[in-house]
């Protein structure tokens, strides 16, 4: 399997103007099973902070959610994915 890249656009809950992008990477057998893969997390990641607990870091296919912030919205309408580049290899 290919490692995937999936760049979703971020907004905050309450100021339109603070923006950014959360950045997912992880093995897939494409774009479309790399993307709910990382929607996948996030949605684990919401259900444990929200129940209390730390988000899961199991992260042994790459997906795996940190940063988590529950005042920023993810745009996942917007989300783009693509094959992974090393930026290593470009030295």
């Amino acid at each position: 399997m290919r490692r995937y890249e999936v760049d979703v656009p971020i907004h905050h809950a309450t100021d339109q103007d603070r923006r950014g992008h959360h950045v997912f990477t992880g093995r897939a057998a494409g774009e479309r099973e790399a993307l709910a893969a990382a929607h996948s997390a996030y949605d684990r990641a919401v259900q444990h902070v929200s129940a209390g607990r730390p988000a899961p870091d199991d992260s042994s296919n790459g997906w795996a959610v940190h940063g988590l912030r529950t005042d920023w919205v993810l745009d996942w309408h917007k989300a783009t994915t693509k094959a992974w580049v090393n930026p290593n290899s470009l030295i």
